[in-house]
């Protein structure tokens, strides 16, 4: 992964009932094909008596690999807007199988593509998006008296500590942007006034929270 990247917080299931119709929505993050028709499997398995179990996923950070189904329903009114209410969402890897236990109403093919993308929508706002960022582990050597300014530093800046080790001074890891880690380090240095040493870690995959409002302002932005 090269860019930053939205995905689910967790995984989930959620339930909304429309016109005595149950959608239940399950949502998870997959790895690959395999790992996405195992879950569809064990959803369909476990909801053999549901009148549909309907799908959608996306796969790779490109989104090159898309993939949905009906099963059952009519053309167009499942799969697709299942579909749709990820790409919306500009999530990556996910997968969304939509149950649906009929309640005796029909819904008509409008009714139905909102119903299934609703289900969609409302469970990936009760489990929650993070940004997947590559940034670089940067370990900050301190000694203990300059622990609780570095850590009020590093709250105000919305710095998560990802590691602290205690010895014979106290060692404080962080992500930090690689394209930020020389201002960061100089700040730091700043504010100990110089007494700090810092060690260069790995680059790693770090989650963020990210919410609706951020990426409404991110498609402002475009």
């Amino acid at each position: 992964m090269t860019n930053p990247s939205l995905t689910i917080k967790k995984d989930g299931i959620h339930e909304i009932v429309i016109k005595k119709s149950r959608f239940i929505c399950t949502l998870a993050r997959i790895n690959d094909e395999d790992h996405a028709k195992r879950l569809i499997a064990e959803v369909s398995k476990a909801n053999a008596k549901a009148t549909h179990n309907c799908y959608a996923y996306l796969l790779g950070d490109d989104d090159h690999i898309q993939r949905e189904s009906d099963n059952g329903e009519p053309s167009g009114t499942a799969g697709v807007p299942i579909l749709e209410a990820l790409k919306m969402n500009q999530l990556h890897n996910v997968l969304s199988v939509v149950t649906r236990y009929f309640g005796g109403i029909k819904l008509g093919a409008g009714g139905l593509i909102r119903a299934y993308s609703n289900a969609t929508s409302s469970t990936i706002d009760s489990v929650g998006i993070v940004k997947l960022v590559l940034k670089r582990e940067l370990i900050i050597t301190i000694d203990y008296n300059q622990f609780d300014p570095l850590k009020y530093y590093l709250s105000t800046n919305e710095v998560p500590i990802e590691r602290t080790d205690y010895g014979a001074q106290v060692q404080v890891t962080v992500p930090v942007a690689e394209n930020g880690l020389k201002e960061f380090q100089e700040e730091v240095i700043n504010l100990l006034s110089g007494n700090v040493t810092f060690k260069i870690g790995n680059d790693k995959i770090f989650e963020e929270p990210f919410s609706r409002d951020k990426r409404e302002k991110t498609e402002h932005k475009k």
